[in-house]
């Protein structure tokens, strides 16, 4: 049985994460004052791009280690549908209104299913079927 100092070493991230999400919160109200609404951004292309460069390769990645039945898929799954939420939180609150707007919807749908995915990747037993587990190892 862990005594309560254990549990409490065992638990120093969790309570971390627990006091920053209480601090974030004074933190997203002064930004919410002090951001100007719009404002010009250099490097706009890099962004985007960047942002899909790392969707296939978490991809890419889960679909290596899911394949070799890695466990860790689990975790490249977890990372990819959050990249793939803020892809499409960003299409959509920075669309121009009109046909922009509706593109960025039909992007963001797609990037949900995504996301929903990689989440029940990130949840399952991140194995392979036992016919491929059985098998040659996958290269």
């Amino acid at each position: 049985m862990r005594t309560n100092r254990a549990v409490m070493q065992g638990n120093w991230a969790l309570v971390l994460l627990g006091v920053t999400a209480v601090a974030l919160v004074p933190w997203m109200v002064l930004l919410v004052r002090t951001l100007p609404a719009s404002t010009e951004v250099r490097n706009w292309q890099v962004a985007w791009v960047g942002l899909d460069v790392l969707m296939a390769a978490g991809c890419a990645a889960t679909a290596v280690l899911g394949l070799r039945g890695d466990p860790h898929a689990r975790l490249t799954a977890s990372a990819t549908a959050a990249v793939a939420v803020l892809d499409a939180w960003f299409d959509i609150t920075t669309a121009q209104p009109g046909a922009p707007l509706v593109q960025a919807l039909a992007c963001a749908v797609a990037e949900a299913a995504l996301a929903c995915a990689c989440v029940f990747l990130a949840l399952s037993k991140g194995r392979a079927p036992r016919e491929v587990q059985d098998g040659p190892p996958c290269l």
